[in-house]
């Protein structure tokens, strides 16, 4: 087992998509923590870059939306997809991808236009990019123990699962919807008591830790809120702009 930090993650991610060829369908999945910071280069509609923060982020940085456009996304070639799943803080355009999906005030989906004005490319060399991400840009990601009843796991990892087990023939929008509809009801269930924010740079929570290392819940002089004032809303984008209730979801 490798331990997730910077060099490993990055090396990972070049490692996805080294040789991939038409027809294969790749998965690039994170849980843990994620922040944002100032964007330097004129690329982001809010004026910040969405960042994961590896296990040595203190010693050895942050890894940036900008980098993970430029590893995974840029280099795909026409007739590989690439799905990408993060449960992170401050994760919904993570990825850099051109596509937002939002919900109108009828309730329907349409995409949010994300090309930076300054005309850099955030689109991919002809490949499929998917992106279900945790929460949007200005929110944070909770954990629950609800997957396994002792192990803490993201929020958006456990909606994700519970969707995928429970729907046959979903589209990206109904999955979406599914998603949503589950990080609702945990909040709601539990009003935050049973919820913690991985919101603070001290917290580092990741799947791979939990499942495998045995970690236990974070102690009260560790928790960041467990009172989450808004609930988290789980987002998609893309690299091209899609009929989401139309294209069927498959990995």
């Amino acid at each position: 087992m490798r331990w997730p930090t910077k060099n490993n993650i990055t090396m990972a991610m070049h490692w996805l998509v080294l040789s991939c060829k038409p027809g294969d369908s790749l998965v690039f999945h994170f849980s843990g923590h994620g922040n944002n910071q100032m964007d330097d280069n004129g690329d982001e509609v809010d004026g910040f870059d969405e960042t994961l923060l590896p296990v040595d982020h203190r010693t050895s940085g942050v890894i940036v939306d900008d980098e993970i456009n430029a590893t995974i996304v840029r280099p795909l070639p026409y007739g590989v997809k690439l799905h990408a799943i993060v449960d992170a803080c401050h994760s919904g355009t993570v990825m850099d991808l051109p596509y937002l999906c939002r919900m109108d005030r009828l309730g329907n989906y349409e995409w949010e236009d994300h090309r930076p004005k300054t005309g850099m490319w955030k689109g991919t060399s002809g490949g499929e990019v998917f992106s279900f991400t945790g929460c949007d840009d200005d929110q944070t990601s909770a954990d629950t123990p609800q997957l396994s009843g002792s192990a803490w796991t993201g929020a958006m990892t456990y909606a994700f699962i519970q969707a995928i087990e429970r729907g046959h023939g979903m589209t990206y929008g109904s999955l979406l919807n599914a998603m949503r509809s589950t990080v609702h009801e945990i909040f709601d269930k539990n009003k935050g008591r049973e919820l913690v924010e991985v919101g603070g740079a001290d917290f580092l929570s990741t799947l791979l830790g939990l499942l495998i290392l045995g970690a236990s819940p974070p102690d009260e002089e560790e928790e960041v809120n467990q009172a989450p004032q808004k609930t988290q809303e789980p987002q998609l984008s893309a690299n091209e702009a899609f009929a989401v209730y139309e294209k069927p979801f498959s990995l």
